[in-house]
């Protein structure tokens, strides 16, 4: 798979946002702001997953659709990666 411009950015903006918190950890920062960023990268990296999936799932199931097969288990996969993913 390709990974797109798009999703390497937000990665990009992920791993700033960890090392953001790695500093509000060293700077003895509040817990609940620390915890609270941690929900934001963890929800930062559901998304950025569930683009990823869904971007594959879509070129798959054109490929599927050009050679006449079916696109069941594909998006069963999917669906099971997304699941794992939380």
């Amino acid at each position: 798979m390709e990974y797109n411009a798009q999703m390497k950015n937000r990665m990009k903006r992920i791993e700033g946002q960890v090392r953001g918190l790695i500093r509000m950890m060293e700077e003895q920062k509040e817990c609940r702001d620390v915890v609270t960023q941690m929900s934001a990268v963890r929800s930062a990296l559901d998304r950025t997953a569930a683009l990823i999936v869904s971007t594959n799932l879509e070129q798959c199931i054109r490929d599927d659709k050009e050679a006449g097969e079916s696109s069941e288990d594909l998006i069963k996969e999917a669906v099971s990666l997304l699941v794992k993913s939380r």
